[in-house]
């Protein structure tokens, strides 16, 4: 008989992993519930995926931002960095800024404008464009920003990612400045000592750097990068 129906993904909820669990027996026990409460079948050549966070968890195999924090300090030195391109996220970059802003006195922020590399946008081409502002080529401060765009909080969210990335640095016990620009070297007028967190361009970024003149470039793949346990 001919398919009807492409391949289908299923979320299965379990239950919170805790280090030391066992994982196969909780995945097995919560996949066959699933199917039980759901009505479906299990068949051959179906794929059960894990993510990498339960299986970390479950190992005790992840790092603290008191570790990350360490880290950090011992590659940037402690004093002031540049931390640039970040995307805009709070599961996903906020606890590590965290840890980030612990290793050092002051952290120089510089966002991508409009958006960050995974389409998180801050402004809209719109409002670029009635400003007059060129994304290519313009540095704003904060202050500027302000001026022109106000507080854009993200449509789903409700967070205005500026003041909150601000707020965990503060928090953090750093001093921050803010900066917008999209040319890499921007941060060298800063600090010479910087933190790349973009992923796709790392490799890229990390060239323009160090080809003119930075300390110390390093990016999110070169922190905890060795075996340790912390």
């Amino acid at each position: 008989m001919e398919r009807k129906v492409g391949t289908v993904s299923r979320g299965v909820r379990c239950p919170i992993i805790r280090e030391g669990d066992n994982l196969s027996t909780i995945v097995v026990n919560s996949v066959l519930d699933a199917a039980e409460s759901e009505g479906f079948t299990l068949r051959e050549k179906d794929v059960i995926a894990l993510t990498e966070s339960i299986v970390a968890r479950a190992q005790g195999n992840y790092a603290n931002v008191s570790a990350i924090a360490t880290d950090v300090k011992n590659k940037l030195g402690g004093e002031t960095i540049g931390v640039i391109f970040p995307i805009l996220s709070r599961n996903r970059f906020a606890i590590c800024l965290k840890g980030i802003a612990m290793g050092a006195k002051k952290v120089v922020l510089m966002l991508s404008y409009p958006s960050d590399e995974v389409g998180n946008e801050l402004v809209s081409l719109d409002q670029l464009d009635e400003a007059g502002v060129n994304p290519y080529s313009d540095v704003l401060t904060l202050e500027r920003y302000r001026e022109l765009f106000g507080e854009n909080k993200h449509p789903f969210t409700g967070v205005d990612y500026v003041d909150y990335y601000s707020s965990i640095i503060k928090n953090a016990g750093a001093d921050v400045e803010i900066i917008f620009s999209n040319q890499p070297k921007t941060i060298l007028e800063y600090t010479k000592n910087v933190l790349t967190c973009d992923i796709h361009t790392r490799v890229r970024t990390k060239r323009i750097l160090t080809n003119a003149g930075a300390q110390n470039v390093i990016g999110l793949d070169d922190i905890l990068n060795s075996p340790n346990r912390w």
